[in-house]
């Protein structure tokens, strides 16, 4: 069990790598990094997998490389022409370098009420999203989320109208102040700004991108699996078109909440338990 940290609380991000690295050498886990895959392609009986640490054949292979490492940017007209700065979330480092600029923010999500919330208390800023964004009510926080997704995993309510951005103490402070307010979505992208449908127009020094990432699946190419919305199609975690492939992690089209440590947990054991059952 991972262990109370110390001072007692929650734990935090330092104390959860700990747990996993302890993890790691309790069970003497054979994990060969760094270890770059570069394609998963089938062999005469076996999958085998191509790396730059060496080729492995095997009976079945977990993708596991998640939801993070390809950053999503949405195309829109003149995004090319901008001559000020843009940048996404996966490069977000803290508000200081966007000090006295003006910057409009993009993405109704967690990550951009989040960064709205640091930024604006050193810029002009500016935030635009898609929908509404919709606040979960303070009271809900990290514990209850993972008890919803604990009910979607039993088959019961998600989570219904509740909301989409969970009201961290930076978001509450950005509310209580008035910088939570967001703009619809813009058409056009400028020389110099933003345009919306109306003609209204609006200059700014950078755009930052909170739109999400795509599933990391490059080395899976070889296989052929994906499907016309260009994720690969899976009954539990097995991919329908490979049944030796299983792919965990990727958000609710590989399991409930299965992009979170909890949901994680759960498809992966459901996962080890198909793979162990005879003739599989």
């Amino acid at each position: 069990m991972m262990p109370a940290p110390p001072g007692g609380g929650s734990p935090g991000a330092t104390d959860t790598v700990a747990y996993l690295a302890d993890y790691e050498q309790r069970y003497q886990l054979p994990i060969i990094r760094p270890a770059t895959v570069h394609a998963v392609r089938r062999g005469e009986q076996r999958l085998l997998v191509d790396t730059d640490a060496g080729t492995w054949q095997a009976r079945h292979v977990i993708s596991a490389t998640g939801t993070w490492w390809r950053p999503y940017v949405p195309y829109y007209p003149g995004i090319g022409g901008f001559q000020g700065e843009q940048s996404h979330t996966a490069g977000y480092r803290g508000p200081e370098p966007f000090r006295g600029r003006r910057v409009v923010i993009v993405g109704g999500a967690n990550s951009g009420a989040q960064i709205l919330a640091d930024v604006s208390t050193v810029a002009d800023t500016t935030w635009v999203t898609l929908r509404p964004p919709r606040l979960l009510p303070d009271e809900v926080d990290g514990r209850a989320l993972f008890t919803l997704a604990t009910r979607r995993a039993q088959g019961a309510d998600g989570m219904g109208p509740l909301g989409d951005i969970v009201a961290v103490p930076p978001v509450r402070e950005a509310r209580d102040r008035g910088a939570l307010k967001a703009q619809p979505m813009f058409s056009r992208i400028t020389p110099t700004g933003v345009t919306w449908r109306d003609g209204t127009g609006l200059d700014c020094d950078v755009i930052i991108w909170c739109t999400g990432f795509r599933p990391a699946l490059g080395h899976l190419a070889p296989l052929r699996l994906r499907g016309p919305d260009g994720l690969i199609p899976v009954d539990g975690t097995r991919a329908v078109g490979e049944p030796r492939l299983h792919l965990l992690g990727y958000g609710d089209w590989t399991g409930p909440a299965s992009a979170t440590l909890i949901g994680a947990s759960r498809t992966a054991r459901d996962t080890v338990t198909e793979i162990l059952k005879p003739n599989t």
